[in-house]
């Protein structure tokens, strides 16, 4: 992050893009102007905005992608890591397991069960009993469940013995803290 940088996808930048475009960013956050970009959205300029810096302000636009961030600083990370972040960036996908990411815990639960959401939530008391409470109260139930958090920041993994209903998924999301919810079901 340079002086020369900050900000260098701005409204001026965002308003010469073609309509339609996507916004791939997984240098630094501060490179892109998060109010330009969300601005370019609602005008249809900016079709997605991927980017590796899940931020408040673009938590619940469906046109922002934010994966975890990935670090490699060393000769050694950046002559692996490109096979490593598709590795890790699948296993995210699939199973929403995350590995040497900067801005969450480590946490990998294995596979028990074809159904699977993954949760990212403040670390604050009680968020998985109003997770397992809202569950319960569904008739669900969990057959594995892994917490971890990092600093204000927590993961949760969960199988469940059933599919878990979109409205249990929007019903788990609207839970204060609750910062994104993942229905990750095995493709049969």
């Amino acid at each position: 992050m340079l002086d020369a940088t900050r900000g260098l996808i701005n409204e001026q930048r965002v308003q010469a893009m073609k309509p339609g475009s996507v916004l791939l960013n997984f240098a630094r956050d501060g490179i892109v102007d998060e109010d330009a970009v969300l601005a370019g959205i609602a005008a249809k300029r900016i079709r997605y905005y991927v980017c590796d810096f899940p931020m408040q302000k673009t938590q619940d636009n469906p046109a922002v992608i934010a994966l975890p961030h990935l670090g490699a600083s060393t000769q050694e990370a950046e002559d692996n890591c490109a096979v490593m972040v598709a590795e890790q960036v699948r296993d995210y996908l699939e199973h929403g397991n995350l590995n040497n990411t900067v801005n969450f815990p480590t946490i990998n639960m294995p596979r028990e069960s074809s159904f699977r959401i993954a949760i990212a939530n403040a670390n604050v008391p009680n968020m998985l009993g109003q997770i397992s409470t809202a569950l319960a109260g569904a008739g669900i139930n969990i057959h594995n469940m892994i917490n971890k958090s990092r600093g204000e920041m927590a993961y949760t993994l969960v199988d469940t013995d059933i599919a878990t209903p979109p409205e249990m998924i929007a019903q788990i999301a609207a839970i204060p803290g609750v910062l994104m919810v993942r229905d990750l079901p095995l493709d049969a």
